[in-house]
């Protein structure tokens, strides 16, 4: 796991996972996507596949014309391809299982550890702001980890 992040070669392919892709990992896979195109393979999984993505996630990445209204959980199990430069967790349990997928490979683990909003209570606006928060830390990572991307600043 490189410290100087600025200075790091960009991995040919990155692995986001969460509890159940629905919330997090699906948000940094779209961020990533949004910001290096293709430059990356980038993938999202969760260590169970939730039903479908969540509307406040969907919302707080429309403000900023990132649309993930298409993206469909799914889980560890459901990968077509499990190598991957960097698995990126972001959750406990996602890094226990970004572990066991990764004993006999030669991958790259991060954690960053990430709130999950949806613990957040309160009216509509409050939990919003929950995502939109961690959508901002996702996206402020995102650029510090694969710096270069030109991509758009907002």
């Amino acid at each position: 796991m490189p410290e100087e992040t600025g200075s790091a070669e960009l991995p040919s392919s990155v692995l986001f996972a969460c509890t159940m892709n629905q919330i997090r990992s699906p948000i940094a896979e779209a961020l990533l996507k949004y910001l290096h195109g293709h430059r990356i393979y980038v993938q999202s999984v969760g260590v169970r596949a939730g039903e479908e993505v969540d509307g406040f996630a969907v919302a707080a990445l429309d403000e900023i014309g990132v649309d993930l209204s298409r993206h469909r959980p799914k889980s560890f199990d459901q990968l077509d391809d499990d190598y991957f430069d960097l698995v990126v967790s972001l959750s406990p349990e996602a890094q226990h299982k970004a572990v066991e997928l990764t004993r006999h490979a030669s991958c790259d683990i991060e954690f960053w550890p990430t709130l999950d909003p949806s613990l957040i209570e309160g009216d509509r606006e409050r939990r919003l702001e929950a995502y939109r928060e961690l959508r901002d830390q996702l996206l402020a990572r995102i650029r510090e980890r694969f710096p270069g991307s030109g991509g758009p600043q907002f």
